[in-house]
């Protein structure tokens, strides 16, 4: 049996998108049961050159949108990164799963081989469809969703792997 490029990629992006949601579901819960400002954590980072919890989740939902969008030669579309809450950030998470799940298999499928050009401030890079997808979009998705889920694991809210990987 083999894999499509629409199976590998956008329903793996729109659940583990959904696994995040509601991982900031649990973190939105601990701060009230707890009795303190969201604030902190939405603006925590892990060290600081890296990014702050807000840009971990807005730069998951850009790759995961970007990933679907050029496999199947779409546009992308084009979200303001002003999210400072919870609510704001599931609400940007959401617009992302429902881009991703508008795109319909065909226009994704089939794009193993499909030239796919990023601009990079070093210059273009290209990529053939494939390794775009595994060895591009994969791990840059994964590692902001990583951290995203590390910092709120580091400040004491209550999640563990299973709500990472969620129901696949």
């Amino acid at each position: 049996m083999t894999i499509s490029m629409y199976q590998a990629s956008a329903p793996r992006f729109a659940n583990t998108l959904r696994n995040l949601s509601a991982i900031l579901d649990k973190a939105e819960a601990h701060c009230a049961a707890k009795k303190i400002e969201p604030q902190p954590l939405t603006t925590f980072r892990l060290f600081p050159d890296m990014f702050p919890f807000t840009r971990q989740v807005q730069i998951a939902c850009d790759t995961a949108k970007g990933a679907v969008a050029r496999l199947a030669g779409a546009d992308i579309p084009k979200h303001e990164d002003t999210e400072q809450t919870f609510a704001e950030l599931k609400a940007r998470i959401a617009k992302t799963v429902d881009f991703i799940e508008s795109v319909k298999p065909e226009r994704i499928d089939g794009s193993e081989e499909k030239e796919i050009v990023l601009p990079m401030r070093s210059g273009e890079r290209r990529f053939k469809g494939m390794q775009y997808l595994l060895g591009f979009a994969y791990p840059n998705f994964y590692f902001h969703v990583t951290t995203a889920y590390n910092i709120l694991r580091h400040n004491g809210v209550d999640i563990g792997k299973q709500d990472f990987i969620g129901k696949p």
